[in-house]
Parts: C-alpha cells; sequence; structure tokens
C-alpha cells in the first residue's frame, strides 16, 4: 500500500473480522479512520489497539445500524458534520444467515447489505466527489453468482429460506450492481467504484446462521486478515485508480455473476432510491 497519511477512510462494520483487519492495515500505513459499527462497546478495543500501536492517523467511532434508516441518515449527517474529507468509504459490515425483516421494513439481508450501504452512499457521495480522487469500495461476494436475479417482492417481506443464505446471495447480487450503476453515474467526477468478493472468511458474518451448518461452514474458511486484502486493493492500488465498477477477487479483476447487467444494476438504483427517499 502507498503512504496514507492525510487520508480519510470511513469503514463500517470496523469492529470485527475483515473490516478490523482493514482498519488496522490502514492504520499502519498512516490513514485517518472513521469505524461506523453498532456498539462502541465493541469497536473501543479497535481504536484502543490502532492508537496503541503509534499510528500517525486518527480513529474515532460513529455509531450505524444499517438495518435502520434513521440511524443510517444520523451517521451520514454526523459526519458531514465535522466538514472532513472523505477519500474512502467501505462498505464492509453486512450480516448472513440471519431471518426475519430489518428495522426499515425489508428482508433483513438485503437491508442490511443492499438498502443501508445504498443511503449511507448517496448521502456521503457529495463530500467523496470534493474529496476527489476518491473510492468506494463494496465489499460483496461470489454468492451473487447463485443469485438469478431480484424479486422486489420478495425484498419486502420476512426471509423465506431456513438458512438466509439464498437472500444472502440477492443481497450480495445488489452490492455488485450497486457499484456498477455508481461507476456510470460517478464517470469523470474522480470517484471510482469497487465490488469484490473477499475469498470465504471465517468472520462473524456468519454468526446467525444456525447450528450445526455455521461450525461446519466455517472449517475451511480463511482469515480476517487474508480476506482483508482485496478490500485493501481496492481502497489503495495506483493501478487501479482510473477502473471503475468493475468486480473484483484475490486482488484481480473477475467477470461478475451473469445477473450483474447494466440493465438490472439501473432497475435497482431506481427502485432502492424510491424507497430510502419515501
Amino acid at each position: 500500500m502507498p503512504d496514507l497519511e492525510g487520508k480519510t477512510f470511513l469503514i463500517t462494520g470496523a469492529n470485527t473480522g475483515i473490516g478490523r483487519a482493514t482498519a488496522q492495515a490502514l492504520a499502519g500505513r498512516g490513514a485517518s479512520l472513521v469505524l461506523a459499527c453498532r456498539s462502541e462497546a465493541s469497536t473501543r478495543p479497535v481504536i484502543d489497539e490502532i492508537t496503541a500501536s503509534g499510528a500517525s492517523g486518527t480513529v474515532e467511532f460513529l455509531a450505524l445500524d444499517l438495518g435502520n434508516l434513521a440511524s443510517v441518515r444520523g451517521c451520514a449527517e454526523r459526519f458531514l458534520a465535522t466538514g472532513r474529507p472523505l477519500h474512502c468509504l467501505i462498505n464492509n459490515a453486512g450480516l448472513a444467515g440471519k431471518r426475519g425483516l430489518s428495522d426499515s421494513g425489508f428482508e433483513i439481508a438485503f437491508g442490511t447489505n443492499h438498502i443501508g450501504p445504498f443511503l449511507l452512499t448517496s448521502m456521503l457521495l457529495d463530500r467523496l466527489t470534493e474529496s476527489a480522487p476518491a473510492r468506494i469500495v463494496n465489499v460483496a461476494s461470489d454468492a451473487h453468482f447463485s443469485a438469478k436475479g431480484i424479486d422486489y417482492d420478495a425484498v419486502r417481506r420476512p426471509t423465506r429460506t431456513r438458512t438466509g443464505l439464498p437472500e444472502y446471495s440477492v443481497s450480495k447480487l445488489a452490492n455488485v450492481l450497486h457499484a456498477q450503476e455508481l461507476a456510470r453515474r460517478l464517470e469523470g467526477t474522480g470517484v471510482t467504484t469497487y465490488a469484490l468478493h473477499p475469498g470465504v472468511i471465517a468472520s462473524d458474518i456468519w454468526r446467525q446462521v444456525p447450528w450445526p451448518i455455521r461450525p461446519l461452514m466455517k472449517l475451511r474458511m480463511r482469515s480476517p486478515q487474508e480476506g482483508a486484502q482485496t478490500s485493501l486493493y481496492c481502497a489503495t492500488a495506483a493501478e487501479v485508480a482510473r477502473d471503475s465498477g468493475f468486480y473484483y477477487a484475490s486482488a484481480v479483476r473477475k467477470q461478475p455473476g451473469p445477473a450483474a447487467t447494466p440493465e438490472n444494476a439501473a432497475e435497482l438504483w431506481e427502485r432502492t432510491a424510491a424507497w430510502v427517499a419515501a
């Protein structure tokens, strides 16, 4: 990674797993960090660890519950009120395997993994553009390959399947489509976008998958530090600074799944924008 002194990164879900490893690596290169997470108590150890490491940048907490649109708006407004630049937004936080509805009234994986990040990103777009060159990184998953498309009625109802993994796949397709449509809309602004597969990682994203499925799933998973590498690549690598809207795995650009089409990306944007404006 290049030296990142003077650069500000906002990372969601940075209190654990891939987000924590990403924050630690960025801090080690001098970046200033805003860690947007649900719990200050669970984020405090990360802040203390980074501070104790002697990192030159600042690190602070912002409260954020992606399943609750009022919380998302409050988080964005608090950051904007600081007047600070924003050089990279890393939409890292997510969940898998939980069943139900989000507080904002969407299937819980879709609401948390797509609707919340869409609103947060939208509210921070002007600041990112003002800070350009800047980047938006969506941590997606190769699970999106199994999603045939988005059922716009199903995403407004509680989770149907027992494991919630098919719904998770749909939410990860939405992350890829979001990055694609952002790239189209932000062309020429100096803000570039990326979606990525971090690998199958033994992180807290699987905490809601029921036993005995969860421990069996995690047997051959990679570490969060390994999982952070593609996020760090998309967020900082000079060789992709002019690329936008693409999908990456193992720090290599890949072809996304067949449902990741411009038409689907445009439709998802229009529907989501209407939902979060309501």
